[in-house]
């Protein structure tokens, strides 16, 4: 199996839990005389077999990200680390950009004024420079991730 197929299934698996744990939800409480949706004992026993399954998938994949040379000579668990930081660096600029653009209407010379403490345009180029290095090294992870088998 390719880590790429593992990805998804991992995906699957983290959904399913998610829809066990909405219809073990419902199955909790019902009216006395009333029977639940399902059975609630069934749903944990599912639960526990996902459960199962993910952390299986989600060992295996740290395994073989650990363990596969990326194009730079970096692990791949390293390049997605640094993925992750050009994401969070991108959006604090974004949230900075949102902050200083805030509309304040004045309706008298009395009001107060607020200004920009930073240049806005030049941020935004930040901000597009990293979102296309994201989008590049994204593509790059996402092609090696097709072609990469997953460790045992």
């Amino acid at each position: 199996m390719k880590l790429a197929e593992a990805l998804m299934l991992r995906a699957d698996a983290q959904k399913r839990v998610e829809q066990i744990k909405q219809r073990l939800t419902r199955s909790a409480r019902v009216q006395e005389g009333e029977k639940p949706p399902e059975n609630p004992a069934a749903l944990i026993e599912e639960l526990d077999r996902t459960l199962a399954q993910l952390v299986d998938l989600v060992k295996r994949i740290n395994r073989t990200n650990a363990a596969t040379e990326f194009s730079t000579g970096a692990t791949l668990a390293d390049i997605l680390a640094n993925r992750d930081v050009l994401a969070l660096k991108r959006k604090a600029l974004e949230d900075l950009i949102e902050a200083a653009t805030v509309r304040q209407d004045r309706y008298s010379r009395s009001e107060v004024k607020y200004l920009s403490t930073f240049d806005i345009a030049e941020t935004q180029t930040a901000i597009d420079d990293l979102a296309k290095k994201y989008r590049e090294l994204d593509t790059e992870i996402q092609e090696t991730n097709w072609r990469i088998d997953l460790s045992e």
